[in-house]
């Protein structure tokens, strides 16, 4: 199944846009391969506001949001995850607003293991620390909006989704994308997780997913399907590329995605090594020690 990705958006960088009645989006500029037209901060509400995901910190975009929120009072600061495209205005905007910052935790913080040798695309907010810690399903509420933290581990293990109940929509942070499948970078990347939290969501009876990056996707259950059958079949072709012999990763990237750009495929190495570690887990491969871009893999 083929996924049917959205690329028709204008971002307005710079400046407040509505979503709904309830949402508007500043759109920050930090356009590029990871982050496509740059990462989308969100308000919630009319005069008493959430914003979801500050962003970078740039002074631009932290003066495009002062803007947009002149006259209103900010009462909550939400973060969906800790990389450095997403959160790291937030304890700035904190500090101007006098609002707490609302997080499922640091960078890890959903990881028994540590972190050691991770890589990541957009690069790991270690700094961040939240003033609140939201648990799966904890609600926060504000002045005619509600939003429900949803855990959703996989791109990282604190990666936290916001459902607006008002609306039936869910901010999906990186989650979930319109524009492009999600890197899932071990050791905080996990694929067995990802795939568990798009069933979850895809379970859930949301009518708009609203990312951070690209435009609003408005048929929630047709896009994860396509997402997971995606995955599956990713997957599917870098299991049968091992029974073919392949032993290292790069040969394996190269094998399957013909589909992705040369320069993407070091961000593509991440993501086939979170699908080998999750065929390791499943016993359909083996590795010669521990799972990682070094490693061989076998058929088991």
């Amino acid at each position: 199944m083929d996924i049917p990705y959205l690329i028709d958006f204008e971002p307005n960088t710079g400046s407040a846009q509505a979503v709904s009645p309830l949402i508007q989006r500043v759109v920050a500029p930090n356009a590029g391969p990871f982050t496509a037209w740059g990462t989308g901060s969100y308000i919630v509400g009319a005069d008493s506001v959430a914003v979801i995901d500050p962003g970078p910190a740039r002074d631009d975009h932290l003066a495009a949001l002062t803007a947009a929120l002149e006259g209103r009072t900010v009462s909550h600061i939400l973060v969906t995850h800790t990389h450095l495209d997403h959160s790291p205005l937030a304890s700035i905007l904190a500090a101007q607003t006098g609002a707490p910052v609302l997080a499922f935790g640091p960078h890890g913080a959903g990881r028994e293991a540590g972190l050691a040798g991770e890589q990541v695309e957009a690069g790991a907010d270690m700094d961040f620390a939240p003033d609140i810690r939201l648990a799966d399903g904890e609600l926060v509420e504000g002045d005619g909006w509600t939003l429900e933290a949803v855990h959703t581990p996989g791109h990282t293990s604190n990666h936290l989704c916001f459902a607006l109940r008002e609306e039936q929509a869910l901010f999906t942070g990186d989650h979930i994308m319109g524009w492009s499948t999600t890197i899932i970078s071990p050791p905080d990347g996990d694929m067995a997780q990802y795939m568990a939290s798009l069933d979850k969501v895809k379970a859930r009876d949301e009518k708009r997913l609203i990312p951070c990056h690209g435009p609003v996707i408005d048929d929630p259950e047709a896009f994860i399907a396509a997402l997971i059958a995606h995955r599956q079949a990713r997957e599917a072709k870098i299991l049968a590329a091992v029974r073919a012999g392949m032993e290292a990763v790069e040969p394996i990237v190269a094998r399957v995605y013909t589909d992705v750009a040369t320069e993407l495929h070091p961000a593509a190495a991440r993501s086939t090594l979170a699908h080998l570690i999750h065929l390791v887990d499943q016993g359909l491969v083996v590795a010669n020690g521990d799972a990682g871009l070094d490693a061989l893999y076998q058929p088991a």
